[in-house]
């Protein structure tokens, strides 16, 4: 992997590995701002460096005897002399129960075990930088000791707490505090040179273990403005407070351990089965990073509210093509989560404060949510995805009333796909850095496959009429796509043709809703050719530039109707994930010549990996 997940809880809690090799660079934010974790461990009088770089010369590097990712955990091995020691990070991102993934606390679990048969004593020191709670090194920060219950606690927080006070892209928390906990009493811990610190021993005797955990966990207060209210996350009501948090959580500790160890087993041997064993290492790299990218919030009501950050890509907030490439992961694992990310635009245009025939782009800049922000709409792009986001949520739910609830705003919608979407005008879409593009074939079929799970929910809601008049309309549409599309071998990038092509990513929801609008000789044509059009790290987006969304891939891949194209095109992905020369959260814009990002990174899109299994589990 480019970069690895150590604390993953949302867009500014969010701390990873940039190196291979734990003790090679310090630990940083997704955004590459220092977020460092020290650990060292002094054997027997030997002082190895565990995590991140070395502070003293006399310190020895450990060597890192294993590494391994799961769903929900990084973990550690180190050889220190006649022990080895185990570091595992955990951030139990369990998508199915909300009070347990929304609580903003990862476990590090430390372990060593005897290699020689011989005591030993392990001192072992963790150090987290002041950093977590500012976003530039030069603001003060205040630090200060508590205990709770058996908790006890160091935290820090910047001097100002100028809540909910910033907003963009490139940009970290600089309001609420940082909790480093244990509820171990001989666990020192305390505040120095801008670090949260905490020292333990572990002892070693005859080949038995020794173990102790630490708890680190940040308090936001406020973690969002939703139109000029500000909201409080999703854990605060059951808890009250973080204290009281760290009490369950390290209560729960044994049994949440536990949770997490079956369901990364799950989510493995799903993925294997349903894509084999690259597409299953590509799930696993992307699950954490994915719903990170979001925070998970309670409105007024009580409701739902799942806001993803537009990461590295501009900071928007609630931004629905972000939205529609992700949804695969929470349509598995908790439909509600994608209701949180869709409701809220659909509410925005149901109050008259979004007066447009079709939806949306965002609803302003993270983590204010206070109206559109971006400079442009994408008219056909968020009408298309709105629907089939919503037709998605019925299949997943096996009920329709997410639809009968909002079916005056879809019908609003659905009505402007027919009269602008079938040839689109110049415009935007989800690909906005490849620029505007008038006649967009793939935007087209976006529009088709739109109408017809329109259709689909009026038939689920009982309305047999208009079910069948818009099925008629996606039909005729589909028909006349194929003929102006035609390029003989292929079909074309827009409908002026002049030999183009591209990927036909949005084709996928024709197979996953059953719509049965293309008939599998399109799937089968397209598949053929883009074989043929393959780099080394992956097939190009389209026939302008070489480079390539990782995401679409995976969709594209899905339309295969056999397992050797489906890995033929999902394997340069994986190529590029564990060979990328760009160390950063996986970035889902890349290069397919040479692997190198091309921009974005820790963005929440990559759910869309989880598409193929999404597709088996709907089969």
């Amino acid at each position: 992997m480019p970069a690895y997940p150590l604390i993953t809880h949302d867009p500014y809690f969010s701390i990873w590995s940039f190196s291979d090799h734990a003790n090679e660079s310090n630990t940083r934010h997704w955004t590459g701002r220092e977020h460092a974790i020290l650990i060292t461990a002094d054997v027997d009088g030997v002082m190895y460096q565990l995590m991140g770089k070395k502070e003293r010369e006399q310190t020895t590097h450990a060597k890192q005897v294993s590494l391994n990712v799961t769903g929900t955990s990084t973990q550690y091995q180190f050889d220190c002399g006649g022990t080895l020691i185990e570091v595992d990070f955990l951030s139990p991102l369990i998508a199915e129960d909300l009070n347990l993934f929304s609580r903003p606390v990862s476990y590090i679990d430390f372990s060593s075990n005897n290699k020689d048969g011989k005591k030993h004593t392990i001192q072992i020191d963790v150090k987290i930088s002041s950093d977590i709670a500012v976003n530039e090194k030069n603001e003060p920060v205040v630090f200060s000791n508590g205990n709770h219950q058996a908790i006890n606690f160091v935290k820090v927080g910047s001097s100002e707490q100028k809540v909910l006070g910033k907003k963009g892209d490139n940009v970290r928390i600089n309001w609420g505090y940082g909790y480093l906990a244990s509820v171990d009493k001989q666990t020192k811990l305390s505040s120095q040179n801008n670090y949260l610190s905490a020292a333990f021993v572990l002892t070693t005797n005859n080949k038995l273990s020794s173990r102790n955990y630490l708890m680190l966990a940040y308090d936001d207060l406020y973690s969002i403005q939703y139109f000029g209210d500000n909201l409080e996350a999703w854990w605060k009501k059951q808890h009250g407070s973080i204290e009281n948090l760290l009490a369950t959580s390290a209560e729960e500790h044994a049994t949440i351990v536990a949770r997490c160890k079956a369901f990364d087993q799950k989510l493995y041997t799903e993925a294997l089965q349903a894509g084999g064993k690259n597409y299953a290492e590509l799930c696993v790299a992307s699950y954490r990073q994915s719903l990170a990218a979001h925070k998970l919030v309670r409105g007024k009501n009580n409701e739902v509210l799942f806001p993803q950050k537009e990461n590295f890509s501009n900071g928007s907030i609630w931004t629905v093509d972000v939205t529609y490439p992700s949804a695969p992961l929470t349509l598995i694992y908790n439909p509600a989560l994608l209701k949180g990310m869709v409701e809220p635009l659909i509410v925005y245009s149901e109050s008259g404060k979004w007066t447009k025939p079709f939806a949306a782009h965002d609803l302003g800049t993270y983590p204010l949510a206070n109206g559109q922000t971006y400079p442009e709409d994408m008219p056909v792009e968020e009408a298309g995805n709105m629907i089939l986001l919503s037709a998605a949520i019925c299949k997943a739910e096996k009920s329709f009333s997410f639809a009968n609830n909002h079916w005056k705003t879809l019908t609003q919608w659905v009505e402007f796909l027919v009269k602008d979407g079938f040839d689109p005008a110049n415009q935007l879409c989800t690909d906005d850095f490849a620029g505007h593009l008038a006649r967009n074939v793939n935007l087209s079929m976006k529009a088709i496959t739109g109408i017809g799970a329109y259709a689909q929910m009026a038939k689920g809601i009982g309305d047999t009429k208009t079910a069948s008049k818009y099925d008629a309309i996606a039909k005729e549409y589909a028909s006349k796509w194929i003929a102006m599309a035609d390029e003989g071998d292929h079909f074309a990038l827009t409908f002026d043709k002049n030999n183009t092509w591209s990927q036909k990513y949005n084709l996928v929801w024709d197979k996953l809703l059953k719509l049965n609008l293309f008939p599998d000789a399109v799937y089968e044509k397209e598949i053929k050719y883009y074989l043929t059009k393959q780099q080394s790290f992956g097939l190009p987006l389209d026939s302008r530039k070489t480079y390539t969304k990782s995401d679409w891939i995976l969709w594209t891949a899905t339309l295969a109707g056999n397992k050797k194209d489906f890995d033929a095109l999902i394997d340069p992905v994986h190529r590029f994930m564990t060979s990328t020369p760009t160390r950063v959260p996986l970035s889902d814009w890349h290069e397919t010549t040479n692997g190198k990002q091309v921009g974005f990174q820790a963005r929440s899109v990559v759910g869309g990996y989880f598409i193929k299994l999404l597709e088996q589990k709907w089969r």
